[in-house]
């Protein structure tokens, strides 16, 4: 059960990141100019104090993971979730059937 939510999250995550990714090609054909909206944006919009909070609880635990963190930040939304959707579909995926037994 647990694996059907978190391959239906990774699912969502996949979603989102397509249409995030329609959303800035829409942007791009109609000003002409490429640009993504970035990951670090995206969560400033949606809530600004959870990510501030959030770089500071990562910098008072493992002050050089924050270089790591601003490197995902500074991706693009669609990149961000579309990896990590398919990374929980990859990781939670069914298991492979066993050859020769049968379940009941």
């Amino acid at each position: 059960m647990i694996r059907g939510f978190f391959r239906l999250v990774g699912l969502l995550l996949l979603a989102g990141g397509f249409i995030f990714m329609v959303y800035d090609g829409a942007r791009w054909v109609a000003d002409q100019t490429l640009r993504f909206t970035r990951f670090g944006q995206f969560w400033n919009d949606v809530h600004q104090s959870s990510q501030q909070a959030f770089r500071a609880w990562v910098e008072s635990t493992a002050p050089w993971l924050w270089t790591g963190v601003k490197i995902i930040l500074d991706q693009p939304v669609f990149v961000v979730l579309g990896v990590l959707g398919i990374l929980l579909m990859l990781v939670f995926r069914p298991r492979k059937p066993l050859i020769g037994y049968s379940r009941h």
